[in-house]
């Protein structure tokens, strides 16, 4: 009911006032060697919006992410968090401040149980074993892990390794929580799942920024999309708008998803 009436923060038309931006991305350029993989990249993320990275493999997503998140420091532009320059600041910091990310390949502490999975995230806001395990049940809860918890990493099904590692990530109480394709190799139901969830974090107040290549799943819940094409931005808009864009639609969507998506 409430995302029924929730205000879009990136359409003009719902908004009476601006928005706070949470994370800006300015002429963010990073290259390897005489390899560029992104280049002047700049766009804005709002609090309380879930944002998505969209585009072919080898467009420079995942590159784009370990710049904001402290992996590698980008090779020029700059990175702004709640007003601050974060550029270059190790992953640690940059944590601490309130971004957390997950990786494309899912890697749970194998000899740990769920819960301990999930108190290691814990414990970078806490020394207290009795409070991670208070923070842990909670997120155990909330992403539907209270059964699986005296589980070990390493027995856990795909779908269970994604939600554990979506849960360590919580456990750091981030403000902008970064999801490198969640969704993949995910069946129909697993899909709608990890849906459900992201816009339940979304109305608690945390913001996302996604990184996904099933638009099925992407496009119904996405305030803002983003689209790179060889390490570029060709596109950023409203879902209803980058679907329609024809630019999008040759270096990425294709035909088939265009037409698909005006008969829904």
């Amino acid at each position: 009911m409430a995302d029924a009436v929730r205000v879009n923060p990136y359409n003009p038309a719902e908004n009476s006032k601006p928005v706070d931006e949470l994370l800006k991305i300015q002429n963010i350029t990073k290259k390897f060697g005489s390899l560029v993989a992104n280049e002047d990249v700049t766009f804005s993320i709002h609090h309380g919006s879930i944002v998505s990275l969209i585009g072919p493999n080898g467009a420079g997503k995942t590159t784009l992410f370990n710049s904001i998140s402290g992996y590698y420091p980008p090779t020029s532009g700059k990175v702004y968090f709640e007003g601050k320059d974060i550029t270059g600041k190790p992953a640690y910091e940059i944590c601490k401040l309130g971004i957390t990310r997950t990786f494309q390949v899912v890697k749970t502490l194998k000899e740990m149980t769920v819960e301990e999975n999930i108190m290691t995230g814990a414990f970078l806001h806490t020394g207290s074993r009795r409070q991670a395990q208070k923070d842990a049940a909670a997120i155990l809860e909330m992403t539907g892990l209270s059964d699986k918890k005296g589980i070990k990493g390493g027995s856990l099904t795909i779908i269970d390794k994604k939600r554990v590692e979506i849960a360590r990530a919580l456990a750091t109480k981030p403000k902008l929580l970064m999801l490198d394709e969640c969704m993949a190799g995910l069946n129909q139901t697993e899909i709608k799942d990890v849906m459900n969830l992201c816009l339940r974090l979304r109305d608690e107040g945390i913001t996302l920024l996604i990184v996904e290549h099933i638009m099925e799943a992407i496009m119904p819940i996405s305030d803002w999309i983003v689209v790179l094409n060889a390490g570029k931005k060709i596109a950023e808009g409203l879902p209803q708008d980058i679907v329609d864009n024809e630019e999008v639609i040759k270096a990425y969507l294709g035909d088939r998803y265009n037409a698909e998506s005006k008969k829904s």
